[in-house]
């Protein structure tokens, strides 16, 4: 994928922030597929108090560089656990779905929002149609290890997210990834749902279905740009921890990391 932040509006700005000042929280993809790849041997490291394992780079390298279609996983397994089916939940602002992207229906929608200048500056998919369709088709064509969806909130498509496997995506060479680490991108698509706390309320929702919809997943990471503090406002509030910075090709970025294990505490 390849966009950097977006818009949120969790805060009490105006604009897209999540935060709580300006006005732009959210989280893109770097060029690439799912999630920004890096390559500065230092960068990403986990900030706890665990033996901090990395696999060598010959490995992740085949992980993160298959051809187009190729999984490590039996053809009939589904590298997210079928987001498609995971229905909605009940958060603080209202009944939330994750709702898989289709083409034909959704592709004006996801332009419009695009092409807003406070999302454009972070996603880098402004522009005709053709640009933000070559973004959702290399997800959709691919092996499922990212899939863009849209947000329906009580019935009602207001932002875009994108759902991926960290550990399968060049992210994974800037920090100790583990075994299913699932890596969240969102904006909030209208100026009207920004800057009075849907961000917050929504990654905090989706942070929890992905614990509860994959058992395997112990991790839920977001990777905002540094400068993007209304962004990572927004992730705290959301039950986050910032966990390190990384170097990433378009950005130095928070690692932000949701545990299954403090889950109910944070």
């Amino acid at each position: 994928m390849s966009p950097t932040d977006a818009s949120t509006g969790t805060g009490t700005d105006t604009g897209t922030g999540t935060g709580t000042a300006s006005v732009e929280p959210v989280t893109a993809p770097a060029p690439g597929a799912g999630a920004p790849s890096g390559t500065s041997p230092n960068s990403g490291r986990d900030c706890e108090e665990t033996l901090d394992l990395r696999l060598p780079g010959e490995f992740l390298a085949l992980r993160v560089q298959e051809e187009p279609g190729a999984s490590a996983l039996p053809p009939d397994d589904d590298l997210l656990d079928h987001v498609a089916d995971w229905g909605a939940t009940t958060t603080p602002v209202g009944v939330f779905h994750l709702v898989p992207v289709h083409l034909g229906r959704d592709l004006p929608l996801i332009v419009r929002w695009m092409n807003d200048p406070a999302v454009a500056v972070f996603w880098e998919l402004a522009g005709n149609a053709s640009v933000t369709e070559r973004h959702l088709r290399a997800q959709l064509a691919g092996d499922g290890r990212s899939v863009p969806c849209l947000g329906v909130l009580d019935g009602t498509p207001m932002s875009y997210w994108e759902i991926y496997r960290a550990d399968l995506d060049p992210l994974a060479r800037n920090y100790p990834a583990r075994p299913h680490d699932t890596g969240i991108h969102l904006l909030i698509g209208g100026v009207a749902d920004r800057g009075r706390g849907l961000g917050s309320a929504l990654l905090r929702s989706v942070a929890d279905l992905v614990l509860d919809r994959r058992p395997s997943c112990a991790r839920v990471v977001a990777e905002p740009d540094l400068r993007n503090t209304p962004s990572i406002a927004a992730f705290l509030s959301a039950g986050f921890r910032f966990s390190a910075e990384v170097d990433l090709p378009d950005k130095r970025a928070a690692l932000m990391v949701r545990d299954r294990a403090l889950r109910h505490l944070l």
